[in-house]
């Protein structure tokens, strides 16, 4: 169903009883809510939540938020790091986060838990920093604290994470591939999964200049470790030790800036959370929010 949100619209599943504590799943960089596995979803729902997950911004079936000025193509953005311009996204990782108290506010939900990915754990963040009255508990998985790009050299980085437009078949071989290069090893996906998976992400709509613009978002953010230290919302940090993308590291990193942070390193765990893996963080994130209520 599409919801109005922050002045922009978002396709949202809501799944499981309105009368049961909101868990609300915030997806990673180009990534929809059909990336969800449904035993992940379905887990929550059986854990007793209502499980609430939806498209970001500029992706699937929400809304496309260009500006002018604001460059989508992949050449274009590169030439313009090359040359260390600073480039003004079209919207913010705050704007995001304003979408998803949007989406409370349209549900009627008063206060939920949240459960980031990647991007969505920056956001996830950013909700614990400027949204604590909103928030049960805040789960931030898979993500960093510090300026993107302090990560490693532009040029190792960029072509990694910008979007280019491709075929169906492109984007099956390509979702292929960022299993074998940044997946979760020990929770592996099988193949045609990934393919089926990628396929209905291709066919609901994949924009990469959409998709670019959310990476200028995150490549904007600034650093939040100074205002971690002030988050009195229960937080979770979890990370895979097998991340490839996002070190291990700067999870662990999150933790130690959030007072009383409960922190999970999983051995096996990629950037991806797979159908095998679903069980394990279902189970992790179910058992902190009984303990925090």
């Amino acid at each position: 169903m599409q919801i109005a949100a922050n002045g922009i619209s978002l396709e949202v599943e809501d799944h499981g009883q309105n009368t049961d504590p909101a868990m609300i799943l915030i997806r990673g960089l180009g990534t929809q809510l059909v990336h969800w596995p449904e035993n992940f979803v379905q887990g929550f729902v059986r854990a007793g939540f209502r499980c609430i997950i939806f498209d970001n911004r500029d992706v699937g079936l929400s809304s496309r938020c260009p500006a002018p000025g604001v460059p989508g193509d992949p050449d274009e953005i590169t030439a313009h790091v090359a040359a260390g311009d600073e480039i003004a996204p079209a919207y913010t990782l705050d704007d995001m986060a304003r979408d998803v108290i949007g989406l409370m506010d349209a549900l009627g939900i008063a206060r939920a838990h949240v459960f980031g990915i990647s991007m969505g754990g920056a956001i996830a963040q950013i909700l614990a920093m400027s949204y604590p009255d909103r928030l049960l508990t805040d789960t931030i998985v898979m993500t960093a604290c510090r300026p993107i790009l302090e990560r490693g050299h532009r040029a190792e980085i960029l072509p990694r994470l910008l979007a280019r437009p491709e075929t169906r078949e492109e984007a099956q071989d390509n979702w292929v591939a960022g299993h074998a290069s940044f997946g979760s090893p020990g929770f592996p996906m099988a193949e045609n999964e990934i393919r089926a998976e990628a396929a209905r992400a291709w066919d609901r709509g994949h924009d990469a200049e959409g998709i670019n613009r959310q990476l200028l978002a995150t490549m904007a953010a600034p650093d939040r470790r100074p205002l971690l230290q002030q988050v009195t919302t229960p937080c979770c940090v979890i990370h895979g030790v097998d991340d490839t993308l996002i070190p291990v590291e700067l999870g662990e990193e999150i933790a130690h800036h959030i007072p009383g942070a409960e922190y999970h390193a999983i051995k096996g765990m990629g950037h991806i959370i797979t159908p095998l893996l679903a069980p394990q963080i279902v189970s992790l994130v179910a058992d902190f929010t009984r303990r925090h209520r």
